[in-house]
């Protein structure tokens, strides 16, 4: 090391100690954990673990400056982390705060067909101000997750959905890889124009629904509710018009992501995995949303352990996996070589914020016990840095257009 940067690193180092707003400090760390989905506490009512869930709309910040309105269980996006053991007796109260429809799916789970949230065929859809109970025994074991599947193709893009944990006392992943940590990564995809469009739209349609359900003027046509096939096909015979013949709401075009979140967030809000050197953290990564992602940890193989919850009886080692809508898989990342390293989507498209890369599906795994000298980085040519007044420069950066 020549003079000038055993003197640069040793302001740094010595900066390092005043310096509060860093990748590695206490405080930092402690607000990632707000970054991933809270676990609700159940109550136990004899041998039921009870819950008590809520939707509601709310203001979503995905990244900093960019706000709108959205649905979310709880005032959370996600939901809250559900975690109890495999054959717990479990009781979800169901409250519907908004002006739309819901139901609530379990995905994953083996529930009783009537708890399955499967509008006007499992159950009635919860109405505005209506509770519905979901009971059902904790079975699979593994990592599932909830959303809800009326009007699925905005609701799950709108922030419906949260992640179902089922646990074992002897669980067979920890035997095999010994780990404290894990984490739950949540990935979605928005597009916040058909969000904004489809939720007014909505929310017209349903106050219009119930005004003339409460005068007694229910309308099979115009709530596009029949009996069955044989019913519909009689109505089109006589004249009706159903919805997919004469777009009667919106464009016909499809949700056109803008923005990928994992955890409700995208890039630079997204999340950091800590690490330690020769530490095992199990990381469960849960689909969402209705984009496939392609995930690739940089400096690292990783395991496969389970495959929608399922553990794989022979796990392989893999640096980029494959997460298709509704899938679920669980991954051991061993801290086998000390860094800052990228865990991203390798189809890029979904690592751009409102079409700017970087943004999106993008986050680190971070070596918590990494030494100080190896976080130092010297200033760009042509950049002046003056110690007195600047932070001292550490990586990572925050970059927003690259």
């Amino acid at each position: 090391m020549n003079r000038r940067k055993f003197l640069y690193t040793g302001a740094a180092l010595s900066a390092a100690a005043v310096t509060p707003q860093t990748l590695f400090s206490k405080s930092v760390i402690e607000n990632n954990k707000k970054k991933f989905p809270q676990a609700v506490k159940p109550k136990l009512v004899g041998d039921t673990k009870e819950f008590q869930i809520f939707i509601d709309i709310a203001v979503q910040e995905i990244v900093p400056g960019f706000k709108f309105h959205t649905l979310a269980f709880n005032n959370q996006i996600p939901g809250p982390e559900l975690r109890v053991n495999r054959g717990d007796k479990v009781k979800v109260n169901f409250i519907n705060r908004t002006e739309l429809n819901h139901t609530i799916h379990w995905h994953g789970m083996h529930v009783p067909w009537r708890m399955d949230g499967v509008p006007y065929v499992t159950q009635m859809p919860v109405m505005p101000g209506q509770t519905f109970v979901y009971e059902f025994t904790a079975e699979p074991y593994g990592t599932h997750f909830y959303h809800c599947h009326w009007g699925t193709l905005l609701h799950m893009q709108s922030g419906m959905f949260g992640s179902l944990i089922i646990e074992d006392p002897d669980d067979p992943i920890k035997k095999r890889f010994p780990y404290e940590r894990e984490y739950t990564l949540i990935y979605s995809a928005h597009d916040t124009n058909y969000i904004r469009n489809e939720l007014n739209g909505m929310i017209t349609r349903m106050k219009e629904r119930s005004y003339l359900m409460m005068s007694g003027r229910f309308d099979k046509e115009r709530f596009n509710l029949f009996d069955s096939k044989e019913d519909l096909n009689a109505h089109i015979e006589e004249g009706y018009k159903p919805p997919y013949t004469v777009n009667r709401r919106s464009s016909a075009e499809l949700p056109q992501p803008n923005f990928f979140t994992v955890n409700g967030k995208s890039y630079p809000s997204t999340p950091n995995l800590y690490i330690k050197e020769n530490e095992n953290i199990r990381v469960r990564l849960i689909n969402a949303g209705g984009e496939e992602h392609y995930l690739h940890l940089h400096g690292h193989d990783f395991w496969q352990v389970c495959d929608d919850g399922l553990p794989i009886p022979t796990p392989w080692q893999m640096n980029t996996v494959r997460l298709s809508p509704g899938k679920t898989i669980d991954i051991i990342i061993e801290g086998k070589n000390r860094g800052l390293w990228t865990f991203h989507d390798h189809d890029t498209r979904r690592v751009t914020n409102n079409g700017l890369y970087p943004g999106g599906n993008l986050l680190a795994l971070v070596y918590e016990d990494l030494p100080m000298e190896e976080r130092m980085v010297e200033t760009m040519p042509g950049m002046k840095m003056d110690m007195k007044n600047q932070p001292m420069n550490m990586l990572p950066k925050v970059a927003l257009d690259e």
